[in-house]
């Protein structure tokens, strides 16, 4: 698999992303970090049009994909995901995205689709913090308990597991979570838990 993780949004590397796009360039978007209790529903659907409508505008034909539909339906999210060539995983609350790829099994056929040497992995804030093995770094920024789902009622702290560090998105950045992020940080050196910062714009490739 290849990686494009980005601290907010599509970051300063669009030319490496338009290189990254794969020959399947079927692309779901997936905006199940905004589904937090409270959350402004118009603005979350606002923002996935318009990061549809990016990434369609770069090369991809984008779509999305809610992993609400696939609840308790491994198989059927299975068959959907091989027939994409790249997933775009957009910001919001960490833990609420975790609880929607468990319920999904995301969780169990990403151990699968990790493997795909031609298959794009692209996202930003939540969407890349949701790669490391642990989210306890970011439980002062993002609400770990927020349950949207009725089926889980406690949070989950164990992400992804591509790696072995925490991402620190939008440090030292104008976002309003900035300030958050570098109390977390901090927190991060005093227990000395590997982390990585990253500043809006900034993007890590993976290939």
């Amino acid at each position: 698999m290849k990686y494009y993780l980005s601290s907010y949004k599509f970051g300063n590397k669009i030319e490496e992303l338009k290189k990254l796009i794969p020959d399947n360039n079927r692309i779901g978007h997936i905006n199940n970090s905004r589904d937090w209790v409270g959350s402004d529903l118009e603005r979350a659907n606002k923002h996935q049009n318009e990061e549809i409508e990016f990434l369609n505008g770069i090369g991809f034909k984008a779509e999305p994909l809610d992993l609400k539909m696939y609840f308790h339906k491994k198989d059927d999210l299975r068959n959907k995901l091989n027939s994409l060539g790249a997933l775009w995983v957009s910001g919001g609350n960490t833990f609420v995205l975790r609880m929607a790829m468990k319920l999904s099994g995301f969780d169990e056929i990403f151990k699968e689709l990790k493997n795909k040497t031609d298959f794009l992995y692209g996202g930003y804030s939540a969407g890349i913090c949701i790669l490391s093995d642990s989210l306890k770094s970011i439980e002062n920024v993002d609400d770990p308990n927020n349950f949207p789902y009725e089926e889980i009622d406690k949070p989950i702290y164990e992400g992804l597991g591509i790696y072995n560090y925490s991402f620190m998105p939008h440090y030292d950045s104008d976002h309003f979570e900035s300030e958050a992020i570098g109390k977390e940080i901090q927190r991060c050196i005093d227990n000395k838990w590997l982390f990585k910062a990253l500043r809006d714009g900034d993007v890590i490739i993976e290939e």
